[in-house]
């Protein structure tokens, strides 16, 4: 049962509100000798999405939004984020106290150059190192060290300053089976064991949440929107373990993970399995994954220099990235189920809600409850975003987080939404136009469509990854010097988070993530977008699935399945901004959301709707 936020102390803050946690967050800061404090959008797993007890940061800042770093100390606080919520986190923060540091804006420092610029000699840097990955504490810890400041990593100190915590969140888990994913958790294990041994390593240690799910087959409700259990694991060339809160276990899946190989321990003593564990042979661990406090006690149970730690990226990760045949045709099906759901919102909107008397939080429970009554739904893969008017320049908007606005028949609806069900994740974005739009709202939406498919036509050579073919959704974008404050594209995972590595496509270079090639089997996200601050926002978001196109002497070539079938707005769309090509690509498209969708839709409203969105150009 979810607590409501009033309970939990999560409702939303005030300002006031904000300052008074700083200063008790502070005098705790005191107690502990801690000069400045680290505090992430994490919870013990280094989850892009956490449960309310991992509301820290949202707890002592008031921003809301999933991603974000806040940095305190007795007289300053800070918060990093980057340009998708810089909006939001200013409205939001305004008048707390906390300054928002705009994350990759060429003239804001990063989080590790204001700590060596404003930390002095002999002070002491705090952060909960379960909450802080081992390759990001170990950066902090080593450009510290050379002004002589120390780390203290063993306390959560927020949580004495914390009123009325929420409860750690507890589960029963769900087991889906070899009919949906297509893989027996043996068999993973197996190939896991595999990737290890070509390592010479004997032992892997992970506490990736949606990694241990893939690989056990086992799926929980821990995390709001996200169907994972809070858990850790251990795998050696024989036995695997997995540690996960005991009242999670149903008869049914702890039966199970016993004929799997896999042995049940209590979610609260992984560290001191570990820490009493023997480790005779080399330990995998992902160091940008593994929390700082996990990772350094493994480290200090290796007892002989015969062995070590190997660091490498998480194998799971790409295993389940790439789709079998049996993950691939549920996707398949539930996308085209997925889609007819969003063609019946959009008409409903368009034609039969009462616009004037409805909130966007409104428009989005309607679609909501269209994507409750498909077959073998679970929940919903993230809260529906639907930002209407100048909200929807907020990339991430959730309208039950703020004072829903009115909508009106006129102007444009963003709905970015997405479900999960036994048979896939889906994640789906189109902007519709309630009434008169300006011709630079359809200029923008114009061109936004040709980068949208620009990338879905993409046709490249194997060993291609996400920044080489970032420039086709932007192109358009950038032609008239537009652009979007966020990657292109990501992975989608299979009946787990939406949001899924390694792969994605992004035209900036981050030194620290993989340049991971797109190849046949993987899903992304094709999501291009305007947004400008105080006027409107635009994203069209289409998934993709990497499939073969040829071969021929000058090698493999792929190309991408569109996954939806939601026809673009042609309201939106003015040919005056677009080339023949681009023209031929939005028929091409409509034709195939025509033929895929119609036999979803028996009655003649709907049939003639989608024949009038789906004409030519």
């Amino acid at each position: 049962m979810k607590t409501s936020e009033e309970e939990t102390g999560m409702k939303k803050a005030t300002a006031q509100d904000i300052r008074e946690r700083l200063a008790a967050l502070r005098d705790a800061m005191r107690e502990e000798g801690v000069d400045y404090l680290i505090i992430p959008t994490a919870d013990f797993h280094n989850s892009e999405y956490v449960a309310d007890y991992f509301r820290e940061r949202q707890y002592f800042s008031g921003f809301s939004g999933s991603a974000g770093t806040l940095v305190v100390s007795q007289n300053y606080a800070a918060l990093w984020t980057d340009g998708r919520y810089w909006v939001q986190a200013e409205n939001e923060m305004k008048d707390t106290g906390v300054v928002l540091m705009r994350q990759g804006a060429p003239e804001v420092m990063s989080i590790l150059d204001f700590l060596v610029s404003n930390m002095i000699p002999g002070q002491t840097l705090g952060f909960d190192g379960r909450c802080i990955p081992y390759a990001k504490g170990k950066e902090y810890k080593d450009a510290l060290k050379k002004k002589g400041i120390q780390i203290a990593a063993k306390k959560d100190i927020g949580d004495k300053a914390w009123k009325k915590r929420p409860s750690l969140p507890c589960h029963k888990l769900f087991l889906l089976g070899e009919e949906y994913c297509g893989e027996s958790c043996t068999d993973k294990l197996t190939r896991l064991r595999a990737v290890m041994q070509k390592k010479g390593t004997q032992y892997y240690v992970t506490s990736k949440l949606d990694d241990i799910c893939w690989l056990t087959n086992l799926r929980g409700r821990d995390v709001p929107e996200n169907p994972v259990a809070l858990c850790h694991m251990l795998v050696t060339m024989d036995t695997a373990h997995l540690f996960l809160q005991e009242k999670e276990w149903t008869d049914e899946t702890l039966a199970y993970a016993q004929k799997s190989g896999i042995n049940a321990h209590p979610y609260d003593e992984f560290g001191v399995f570990l820490k009493d564990y023997m480790f005779n042979g080399n330990v995998l661990m992902d160091p940008s994954e593994v929390s700082y406090r996990i990772y350094s006690i493994v480290k200090k149970n290796i007892k002989t220099t015969s062995f070590g730690i190997v660091n490498a990226d998480s194998p799971v990760a790409l295993m389940k990235a790439v789709k079998n045949e049996t993950e691939q045709k549920n996707i398949r099906d539930i996308y085209l189920e997925d889609s007819a759901a969003v063609c019946r919102f959009i008409y409903w909107l368009t034609h039969e809600a009462d616009i004037e008397n409805i909130t966007e939080l409104d428009a989005a429970k309607y679609l909501d409850n269209l994507r409750s009554k498909i077959n073998g739904y679970i929940e919903l893969s993230f809260g529906t975003i639907a930002a209407y008017g100048t909200n929807a320049a907020m990339m991430h908007y959730d309208p039950a987080k703020q004072t829903p606005a009115k909508l009106e028949r006129k102007g444009m609806l963003l709905v970015d939404s997405g479900g999960t069900y036994f048979r896939g994740t889906t994640d789906v974005t189109r902007t519709t136009a309630l009434g008169p739009v300006t011709d630079d709202m359809k200029k923008s939406y114009t061109l936004t469509a040709a980068g949208n498919l620009g990338l879905e036509n993409a046709v490249f050579i194997d060993g291609c990854c996400g920044r080489n073919l970032d420039i086709l959704a932007r192109e358009p974008l950038w032609k008239v010097g537009s652009d979007y404050k966020c990657g292109t594209g990501h992975g989608i995972g299979f009946v787990l988070n939406v949001h899924e590595g390694p792969h994605g496509i992004r035209w900036r270079f981050a030194g620290e993530a993989a340049e991971t090639k797109i190849v046949p089997g993987m899903i992304v996200s094709d999501e291009p977008g305007v947004y400008k601050e105080g006027e409107y926002g635009i994203r069209i978001e289409t998934i993709l699935l990497c499939v073969p196109a040829f071969e021929t002497a000058d090698g493999t070539f792929y190309k991408f399945d569109p996954l939806t079938f939601v026809p673009l707005d042609r309201t939106l769309l003015d040919k005056r901004y677009l080339t023949d090509e681009q023209i031929r690509e939005v028929n091409e498209y409509h034709a195939l959301c025509r033929k895929k969708l119609l036999p979803f839709f028996t009655d003649q409203t709907m049939r003639s709707w989608l024949m009038e969105q789906t004409e030519e150009l």
